[in-house]
């Protein structure tokens, strides 16, 4: 099953390719691909491809991941999520003291198969930070389901100073924000691999690679899109504020406008080949940096540092 779970009726269909000597394997087809062509028991055929799927389907296949606060579809070739769909609201980040991150650690998952795994060694001394998709502070409503935040399954290489400790974690504030205005907010975030011009004017991809061997891909940029529901002053309303964000892994001025980074639905779809919203009607959409101000607001965290020594009282210089 390819990454999001679902095959829309009207672009593919679903073929049963087992016979009598293999185990049944589910295939999706594009319309135009005829059904005998992916049988594995039809004489008439000079050669059977199809025929290999005896053997098992070699993918792409999507680990979904289900956690109390998100789900994660792991990406295995980039070992990073393709994208983390979470559901806040007023009651799930209020404030909890008997939630504390201190308490959390970061883990493998487990349930990923080895040679497909991000590791904990994989980001020892690489540069960046395992960054989450789903934030520890959106999961204060019970400690279990913070301490899920920290599977590596939910993780994804980010600059540290300037982005993942700063602009992003400001813009990680501004979806819990909306909560003040809206009774449900649903947030789908993930990492892109995005083209950058080079100087022979060509365009191209590239990312670093961290991990030994090296196996977990750095993304270029990271995108959020936001469904905020049910809004404070007219809960019944069906309408949903929709905005979509894409940021650079990169240092980020906390002065830069978070507008700066809106864009279309679409332009996250073609970047990472996902397909969102099919099922909400154009007029229930509302544009959410009409509906809110779309702006971070700077927290500086003063880092607690021990009072300096005091130097020890020497006696005076004799003159």
């Amino acid at each position: 099953m390819g990454f999001g779970g679902k095959k829309p009726e009207t672009a593919t269909e679903t073929i049963d390719i087992s016979d009598s000597s293999s185990s049944a394997s589910n295939v999706s087809l594009a319309p135009s691909t005829p059904a005998s062509s992916v049988s594995l028991s039809n004489p008439d055929k000079v050669v059977n491809p199809a025929q290999f799927f005896m053997y098992g389907h070699p993918g792409p296949h999507v680990d979904f991941d289900f956690r109390q606060e998100y789900i994660s579809a792991f990406d295995r070739r980039m070992r990073n999520p393709a994208y983390v769909i979470e559901h806040i609201t007023p009651q799930s980040i209020a404030k909890n003291g008997a939630v504390d991150r201190k308490k959390s650690v970061f883990k493998e998952n487990e349930a990923i198969p080895l040679k497909f795994r991000a590791k904990l060694a994989d980001y020892f001394r690489s540069g960046y930070d395992r960054g989450h998709m789903a934030p520890a502070a959106n999961a204060k409503f019970s400690q279990d389901a913070m301490d899920e935040t920290f599977y590596l399954t939910n993780m994804a290489p980010q600059v540290g100073d300037g982005f993942n400790r700063d602009y992003w974690a400001h813009f990680e504030d501004f979806c819990r924000r909306l909560t003040q205005s809206y009774n449900s907010v649903r947030i789908v975030t993930g990492p892109l691999y995005l083209p950058k011009r080079h100087p022979d004017g060509k365009y191209r991809v590239t990312y670093e690679v961290i991990g030994n061997p090296p196996n977990i891909a750095v993304p270029t940029h990271f995108y959020k899109l936001i469904l905020a529901e049910s809004p404070a002053k007219d809960p019944s309303s069906s309408d949903v504020a929709v905005g979509a964000f894409i940021m650079p892994n990169d240092v980020i001025r906390n002065d830069t406008a978070l507008k700066s980074f809106y864009v279309p639905v679409d332009a996250i779809e073609r970047s990472a080949g996902l397909d969102f919203l099919a099922n909400l009607p154009m007029n229930r959409r509302k544009d959410l940096c009409r509906e809110v101000k779309c702006e971070i607001v700077v927290r500086e965290f003063i880092k607690a540092l021990p009072a300096p020594a005091q130097p020890l009282g020497l006696p005076a210089p004799r003159s």
